[in-house]
């Protein structure tokens, strides 16, 4: 029977797969976002007897800023092991190659087909696995499995959406949970999840956010980050981050409206997917206001330009400059961003009420007074001029934000006393 659920879900994949090729296609004649086929084939550049390495996986952007920490303290631990970080999508590869150039090779994921997995692990030789974020591959995990390498899943989650799908494929989810190790859930609630889907109780800690323990900025880089983007000093910012497709309008319109009342007002807006920039690019214009590009600056900013983030990796950063923050994802039903970044840098956080995805999160900065829901247009409007308008306000809410954070930091820690405890012990037991 498991025999039978694995080939269905593999011809299932392929047939998938099949009708994703015209859009990746259009994806690279269109936008120019490289397919990498060879290596999503398993087909990786070979090495003369490679080592044994820590697979670390990180699908795109988030998951990977959120190994960072994991990847570093990993080497500093136990500098005598190889790390490989693979990621999906090419700006996930792209942080990675930035942040851990040093630390760590950097390849792509294969695709979860069973010849493709083979070819990767033979090539990859991994002496185990981690994996942020619940990504579960059925055929990865048991060609792993197989060879004795132990899996675990770090900074796991599992959405509403997510657990009520699994829950419709329990016995073959049972089966799957079996190949992984260790389970170091974000949440109490997680873990409850997790096992509930069949996962052993035994196998499952709840180790907290790892994105919680971001490290602290330099407390230089908002004047630097001022110059580069061409801002005048103590010109007021406000940053909507990770917008997505309805989004921007609202959030364009808003400013429109909040310039005539702060003189000098900056908008930022970076949204989620890259290839949108075009597209936010022509809203902006359709309104009057003059646009540029972050990659364009710090020349040729027009005076009240508004800015269009089209680099990657930048926008937890560029946080620091903002007086406000609102992130997106969540005024549309897309399941919200990761407003801890915005705690982080001690700045008030504005989302909307879709952020299933980060539920502990808003519920966090919410009740702790760091962050505030907005339903609609005329709410992002009312609560953005009244904390444009209030320094001290600001101050009290990036102060209660930061400090609700900070307790509940430590997720690093307790990932990578899982790591020692269930993998790396038996990764090197199984040479």
């Amino acid at each position: 029977m498991r025999r039978l659920a694995y080939a269905t879900y593999t011809v299932g994949l392929r047939c998938l797969l099949l009708a994703y090729v015209p859009v990746a296609v259009w994806r690279r004649l269109a936008h120019g976002v490289p397919i990498h086929l060879r290596e999503r084939l398993g087909f990786y550049r070979d090495v003369p007897d490679p080592p044994r390495t820590v697979w670390v996986h990180a699908v795109s952007v988030g998951e990977t800023l959120a190994a960072v920490p994991i990847v570093e303290e990993l080497d500093r631990l136990h500098p005598e092991l190889p790390i490989l970080v693979t990621t999906v999508t090419e700006t996930g590869a792209r942080v990675a190659r930035e942040r851990l150039a040093r630390l760590a090779i950097h390849r792509y994921f294969p695709l979860d087909l069973p010849g493709a997995v083979r070819r990767a692990i033979a090539r990859n030789r991994p002496q185990l696995f981690v994996v942020l974020e619940t990504e579960l591959w059925p055929n990865l995990f048991r060609a792993l499995a197989a060879r004795g390498v132990p899996v675990m899943i770090a900074n796991g989650r599992i959405s509403d959406r997510s657990y009520r799908r699994y829950r419709l494929a329990r016995t073959f989810m049972r089966g799957l949970l079996e190949t992984v190790a260790v389970f170091g859930m974000r949440s109490d609630e997680d873990a409850r999840r997790i096992i509930g889907l069949g996962a052993a109780p035994e196998r499952v800690f709840v180790t907290g956010n790892v994105k919680n323990d971001a490290p602290a900025d330099d407390g230089a880089a908002p004047t630097l980050w001022r110059r580069l983007l061409g801002l005048a000093p103590g010109a007021p910012v406000w940053i909507a981050g990770s917008t997505h497709r309805g989004e921007e309008p609202i959030v364009l319109d808003v400013h429109a409206r909040l310039r005539e009342r702060h003189a000098g007002l900056v908008l930022i807006v970076a949204p989620r997917h890259p290839e949108r920039v075009v597209e936010v690019e022509r809203l902006v214009r359709e309104r009057g206001l003059p646009v540029v590009r972050r990659s364009e600056l710090p020349k040729g900013r027009a005076d009240g330009a508004t800015i269009i983030l089209d680099t990657v990796g930048e926008l937890a950063q560029l946080y620091q400059l903002a007086d406000v923050v609102f992130v997106g994802g969540s005024l549309v039903p897309s399941g919200g961003h990761n407003m801890v970044e915005v705690a982080l840098r001690r700045k008030p956080a504005l989302f909307g009420p879709h952020t299933t995805n980060f539920r502990e999160s808003a519920e966090l900065l919410a009740g702790s007074g760091g962050g505030l829901v907005v339903r609609d247009a005329a709410e992002l409007e009312r609560e953005l001029a009244r904390l444009l308008g209030d320094p001290a306000l600001r101050a009290t809410m990036g102060d209660a934000g930061l400090a609700a954070v900070a307790a509940r930091q430590g997720a690093v820690r307790e990932t990578l006393a899982l790591i020692d405890r269930f993998l790396v012990q038996s990764g090197a037991a199984g040479e």
